[in-house]
């Protein structure tokens, strides 16, 4: 039923014992990966309390959301050019420039990832979602780096898994703010929205989901009160990396959201997002089973960067 409080649903006998996310996706008829993505943005609650994605339902719950408006417009392809890795008939490998965002969504109707998938692939409308045409994983839009795209339903399916059972080998290059107290570090924290900024994710949530990253120093500037970080998360929660680091004391250079952008930036206009960078994307091919790895290097942007750095350690004092 629709209220003026969103839409309502009863659990019934079907759905008893089940987890809230699958029981919710199976009333609503969404996939429940949307189901999460409402969760995670503290749309849905179970008999008028916040609602987490584990919790078990019983017949009579009420499950309730406020999903948000669809986006009013249709996806047309647009001549968007792509550095394209490798590609198959299953499959393709990207390294997505920084400021690129990967799927439309408000205050970002065109110019995205998507659209210019649909130009390149011309049968790939409807692959894992009429919104998300062959996207399996995401990159926040300062972020640069591989990018795997699925171009059937059955790769979708088949690297959707992979990435949900955690065994794709990411690999990432951050160039962080901070002397980082160790050579290496594991960072296991639950992350979940924000209490009171519903536009951040934090490690102070009440209900966060479980989230590992693990790092180690690449390279120190001490001049510069900064390092250059091999992180790879071992889940995949929004913004993990950049949340699990400022965590830790070693916010990502550049980024507005969860450190202060400018500090320890030898040059600040060489730089107008936050420093990641996806350098290496590992699966097993989802038709021929065999393991495959890509790797692109950093970005121009964060290439001056480190220069820049070293530059600084090198120079006179």
């Amino acid at each position: 039923m629709t209220t003026s409080l969103g839409v309502r649903w009863l659990v019934g006998e079907g759905e008893a014992e089940e987890r809230l996310d699958r029981a919710l996706a199976q009333l609503a008829g969404v996939p429940r990966a949307q189901v999460q993505r409402w969760l995670e943005a503290g749309l849905v609650t179970c008999n008028e309390r916040p609602a987490r994605a584990s919790q078990r339902v019983e017949a009579g719950d009420v499950l309730a959301a406020e999903p948000p408006e669809p986006i009013p417009f249709t996806l047309e392809p647009e001549p968007i050019p792509l550095a394209i890795l490798h590609e198959d008939a299953a499959l393709l490998v990207l390294d997505k420039p920084a400021g690129l965002v990967v799927h439309p969504a408000p205050g970002h109707p065109r110019g995205t990832l998507v659209h210019a998938l649909l130009h390149h692939c011309r049968d790939l409308a409807g692959i894992g979602g009429v919104l998300r045409p062959g996207i399996v994983h995401r990159l926040d839009a300062g972020t640069s780096g591989v990018m795997v795209v699925a171009k059937t339903d059955t790769a979708h399916r088949a690297l959707s898994r992979q990435f949900e059972d955690h065994s794709i080998e990411r690999v990432y290059h951050a160039w962080v703010r901070g002397a980082a107290s160790a050579e290496s570090g594991r960072v296991e924290r639950a992350i979940g929205r924000h209490p009171t900024d519903r536009k951040r994710m934090s490690v102070a949530a009440r209900e966060g989901r479980d989230a590992r990253t693990a790092w180690r120093v690449l390279a120190r500037y001490p001049k510069s009160q900064a390092a250059r970080l091999e992180v790879r998360p071992e889940t995949g929660r929004t913004h993990q990396i950049r949340v699990h680091l400022a965590s830790q004391g070693l916010p990502i250079l550049g980024d507005p959201v969860y450190g202060r952008a400018r500090a320890g930036l030898p040059a600040p206009q060489l730089l107008s997002r936050p420093a990641l960078h996806a350098l290496v994307l590992g699966f097993v091919h989802p038709s021929s089973g065999a393991t495959l790895r890509f790797e692109a290097p950093p970005a121009p942007d964060l290439a001056a960067l480190d220069a820049a750095l070293r530059a600084r350690e090198e120079a006179r004092a």
